[in-house]
């Protein structure tokens, strides 16, 4: 009686150990299929590339991507990266980056060709400041004299400027004083004009509508001639 009790046993055991290894292995084979892969590719560094390379096809390659989005700044067609230049170096198999290259039309590094990249600390502009962000247009105003031994003279120097990055965190400039950084994108004359003004000036931001893309020279204004105004323009 006992060994038919055993052997009953056994066979249940046997049973449940058949059903919980199905189980197991259908959950498990599901999970695998679905983490095959989600259909999506990025391009990817097919080897080591030095900051200055020029990317042919044969430095990229495609790799299979599992997640449901490509990582930000990703490719999926390596003919995207074509013509670029690496800026930082990538690794083998290491995702190729937007972040990381510099191209003609100015994808990867936010500089077309032809443009340049200047960094001003702005004064005075700190509403506005917290308004900006990047892709915006702004004029640059440039501040000289203040105080009992010159008068204060305002310009409106450049015009229809754009951002490429806000930095609040206060830096020190090269005038002592520890104020905010923007980054905008100028033509090479435009960026002498900023770098001269950063060095020797005071330089205030105005923020412009999007659509506004007229310009029109102006001169300088002092504080006398504000002074003496009726408020009325021609």
């Amino acid at each position: 009686m006992k060994k038919n009790n055993l052997v009953k046993l056994l066979m249940i055991a046997f049973v449940v150990a058949i059903i919980s290894t199905g189980v197991f292995y259908g959950l498990f084979v599901n999970r695998l299929s679905s983490n095959t892969g989600s259909g999506k590719v990025l391009v990817v560094a097919a080897k080591a590339l030095k900051p200055g390379t020029v990317l042919q096809d044969s430095d990229v390659k495609l790799a299979p991507w599992l997640g449901e989005a490509l990582p930000k700044d990703a490719y999926a067609n390596t003919a995207d990266v074509a013509g670029s230049t690496v800026l930082d170096t990538i690794g083998e198999d290491e995702p190729v980056l937007a972040v990381r290259l510099a191209s003609r039309n100015g994808t990867g590094s936010g500089v077309p060709s032809g443009m340049r990249a200047v960094s001003v600390h702005v004064t005075d502009s700190s509403g506005v400041l917290s308004m900006l962000r990047t892709g915006q247009k702004v004029d640059v105003q440039v501040v000289v004299g203040r105080g009992k031994e010159s008068e204060t003279t305002v310009r409106t120097a450049l015009e229809d400027l754009q951002v490429l990055s806000v930095n609040p965190v206060a830096e020190q400039s090269s005038q002592g004083a520890s104020l905010p950084v923007v980054t905008l994108l100028a033509k090479p004359h435009e960026a002498d004009v900023l770098a001269a003004a950063d060095a020797g000036a005071r330089v205030r931001l105005t923020l412009r509508n999007p659509l506004d893309d007229q310009t029109s020279g102006r001169g300088s204004l002092s504080l006398g001639a504000v002074m003496r105004s009726n408020g009325k323009s021609n």
